[in-house]
């Protein structure tokens, strides 16, 4: 079974779209009023609503999702890319239960982990 898409509920779907492109390389394809349709590399499908028209969404305090990385270097890369947009990032890279992490705050402050496994030597 593959995960095929995830609908984030954003209260601003242009700032968060041009987050994903920017920083993650999605393209959008498809635009549906407040609703639009962004493709990752691999196919996935992230879908950005705001249905309701909300302000702001509120998601559970431990509520985030996470992209998984090839390897420590794309780790590194994409926190230099995001930190140097200007995006929040609490901590640095670091190793985290079998990984090496970092978390950042997207527009409507959603919280992503960016990670690739460790393997043991």
């Amino acid at each position: 079974m593959k995960l095929n898409h995830l609908n984030l509920c954003v209260p601003d779907i242009a700032k968060t779209r041009a987050f994903f492109e920017t920083f993650f390389q999605f393209r959008c394809t498809d635009v549906k009023g407040p609703l639009v349709v962004l493709e990752g590399e691999d196919g996935f499908l992230l879908v950005l609503s705001n249905l309701s028209k909300a302000t702001a969404v509120e998601y559970p305090a431990e509520f985030h999702f996470g992209f998984i990385l090839d390897n420590p270097a794309g780790v590194h890369a994409a926190y230099e890319r995001l930190a140097s947009g200007g995006v929040d990032i609490p901590h640095g890279v670091r190793e985290m239960r079998g990984s090496l992490a970092f978390y950042c705050r997207i527009p409507g402050n959603i919280l992503l982990e960016v990670s690739t496994p460790l393997t043991a030597s």
